[in-house]
Formats: C-alpha cells, sequence, structure tokens
C-alpha cells in the first residue's frame, strides 16, 4: 500500500479527490503541483504539510511563496519545479493528474521497472476485472461511456449548443475539459487509444457500449464469452484509492452502491456519425505513428477554443479530423521529442 505521494496538479478535480483518499487512509503527501490556483493550493499545503509545493506560472508562485512564508514548505516554479516534485525521491508514489500530453511515460516506466495504476474509472475497471485472469484468456475489453450530455442529439441540434450546455455532464462531476470531451466521445475515444496501450489490445478488440447510469464503469469478455465487470457509485475515489491501495482493499469514502435503488441499467451503441471523435480516435490509433499524439493536441487547441466563445461545438471534431487527416509527419520515429514537436505544430495550426 502507498506511504507517502506526490500529486501532480492537486487543485483539479482528480488531484482534490486524490487528497480525499490520502486523508482518510492517512497517507503522507510530499510534494504538490498546480499550474495557478495558489488559493486551493496554499490550503492543501496548509493542511498536508508537503515538502515542497510546485507552481508552474512563476508570478503565482511567487505569490505563493510570500503566502507560505510562515511554514518550512518550499515553493518551486515553471517547468523545473513540476519535475523536481515529479521525481521527488521521498515519494514511494507520483499520482498524476495533469491533463494531456503533460505526460508520456510508457517508455521509462519500462526503463525504470516501474508500476503503473490507471486512475481512470473505466482503465481502472478493466485493471480489476483483469486480477487473476489467465494469460490468453482476454478476448475483448468493453469500454462504457456515459454519452455525455448530449446523447440522443443530432447534429442539427448540436449545431448551436452552448459551453454552458456541454458542461452540464449527467453523472460526474468533472473538469470542465474532460467534461465537454465527454459530450463529444472524444473523451472514449482516448480512453481506446489508452486501453490498447495500457493492456496490449488491438483496436478490433476494443469495444465501446454507451451506458447511461455510469455504474458499471468497464467489462472485461473471456475466450469463453463470460463478461466480468465492475460496478460502482459514480465516484472517481473508487479508482484513485484502488490505485493507492492495490492489491489491498480499504474502506472508502465512497457511498454503498444499492442496485436495487438503480433498478434499471441501460446499453446502447454510441453514434459515431454525430459524435465523430470515437471514430477519429480509432483511426489515429489503426494508423498508428504520431497520430495519437495529433488527436490529443488538436481536440486540447479546440477544446480550448469552444471554452471561449471562438468556435461552435460541432468545429471540435471537425478540427480533429482535420489535423489528423492532413498530418504529414507519420514517419517520424516515436520519441519524446517528435511527440512533443508533433502536439506543439497541431495546437499552433489550430490556435493561429
Amino acid at each position: 500500500m502507498t506511504r507517502s505521494i506526490t500529486v501532480l496538479g492537486s487543485t483539479g478535480s482528480i488531484g482534490v479527490q486524490t487528497l480525499d483518499v490520502a486523508r482518510m487512509h492517512h497517507i503522507k503527501v510530499v510534494a504538490l503541483t498546480a499550474n495557478q490556483r495558489i488559493d486551493i493550493l496554499e490550503k492543501q499545503a496548509r493542511e498536508f504539510q508537503p515538502a515542497l509545493v510546485a507552481v508552474r506560472d512563476a508570478q503565482a508562485a511567487a505569490q505563493l511563496k510570500i503566502a507560505l512564508a510562515d511554514t518550512d514548505i518550499t515553493v518551486l516554479s515553471g517547468e523545473e519545479g513540476i519535475l523536481t516534485a515529479a521525481r521527488y525521491e521521498t515519494a514511494d508514489t507520483v499520482v498524476n493528474a495533469i491533463v494531456g500530453v503533460a505526460v508520456v511515460v510508457k517508455e521509462a516506466i519500462r526503463q525504470h521497472g516501474v508500476k503503473l495504476y490507471p486512475v481512470d474509472s473505466e482503465h481502472s475497471a478493466i485493471f480489476q476485472c483483469l486480477q487473476g485472469c489467465p494469460e490468453g484468456a482476454l478476448k475483448k475489453v468493453i469500454l462504457t461511456a456515459s454519452g455525455g450530455a448530449f446523447y440522443g442529439k443530432t447534429r442539427q441540434e448540436l449545431a448551436n449548443v452552448t459551453v454552458q450546455q456541454a458542461l452540464k455532464h449527467p453523472n460526474w462531476s468533472m473538469g470542465a475539459k474532460i467534461t465537454i470531451d465527454s459530450a463529444t466521445l472524444m473523451n472514449k475515444g482516448l480512453e481506446v487509444i489508452e486501453a490498447s496501450w495500457l493492456f496490449d489490445v488491438p483496436d478490433e478488440k476494443i469495444d465501446v457500449l454507451v451506458h447511461r447510469e455510469s455504474i458499471i464503469h468497464s467489462m472485461i469478455q473471456l475466450q469463453d464469452n463470460s463478461v466480468i465487470a465492475q460496478l460502482g457509485v459514480a465516484d472517481m475515489r473508487i479508482p484513485i484509492q484502488y490505485a493507492l491501495t492495490y492489491p489491498e482493499r480499504c474502506p472508502s469514502p465512497v457511498k454503498e452502491l444499492d442496485l436495487s435503488e438503480i433498478a434499471t441499467l441501460t446499453f446502447g451503441k454510441p453514434d459515431t456519425d454525430t459524435f465523430e471523435c470515437l471514430a477519429i480516435c480509432r483511426e489515429a490509433l489503426r494508423r498508428g505513428g504520431l497520430l495519437p499524439t495529433v488527436a490529443n493536441a488538436a481536440n486540447e487547441a479546440a477544446v480550448q477554443l469552444f471554452l471561449e466563445g471562438k468556435i461552435s461545438f460541432l468545429q471540435i471534431p471537425a478540427l480533429v479530423g482535420q489535423a489528423v487527416g492532413q498530418f504529414d509527419g507519420n514517419n517520424s520515429t516515436v520519441t519524446l521529442e517528435n511527440i512533443l514537436a508533433a502536439d506543439h505544430e497541431t495546437r499552433q495550426k489550430i490556435l493561429s
């Protein structure tokens, strides 16, 4: 079980819920990072007393340093400060709650022989279902999707939806970016890519089902066609806690699931003609190379523009599809440098 943690992105939704789990299980917090939100970060630092905190924005870091002057907490800034926190050696676990391409880690994990445990609810569910699964027994991974704010809507109905409407997720309380991703089904496309890499399964062995109740968080199908599912209330603290306490099962701050209260669980196929991002991500995964990076970068830039009121909701998948279709650097070797270059180039094209 985890004894000490660094939380990257502690002021966001996942970071805050990670600290809920740390508080309940008396897990020591040794380092925290954030982009700006120093009001929240100061409160977290005072409660958990980490050795250091890092803020990407230098001006915000300077303000936090003044605010924490009466403590022994070291305040760092910039990219180097975030990296110092990430590799702070007294932590036995680093919780990554930073969105997007800021974390490219799989090859480093191989090189250093460390463990990677998924925190995303769907991938945690798959990981949990795989416990005790014999090698070669897995036939299919089945990701579940809530369908987001606009499930069942037509393209015509989506033409003029607002940011506020897109941010009204039916089940989960999440940050703005991931909530928009849920509404476009981009989140599920990215999860297909992630599941393929995390569990070494190809695109054709990953299904997606719309499950509006968000009670079944994902499933696996075995060679004998048995299906194993992980169920629970819609609360991210379950997968966060499992990652921190694996392989133990500990008391949770989450309420019990009462299936008699839920009564009905429903399933349907995603409408990839209306919500194109899922299909675009599958294409990027099949073509491989740097295209998953391009899809992710294009989406992050497009969502930023949508949240700023500069583009419409339907322009998000249009921009992502255009970026994937027009990318001409896919013969490049997949290295960290090329990933970051493709990410930067894609963002610049969309934001310029």
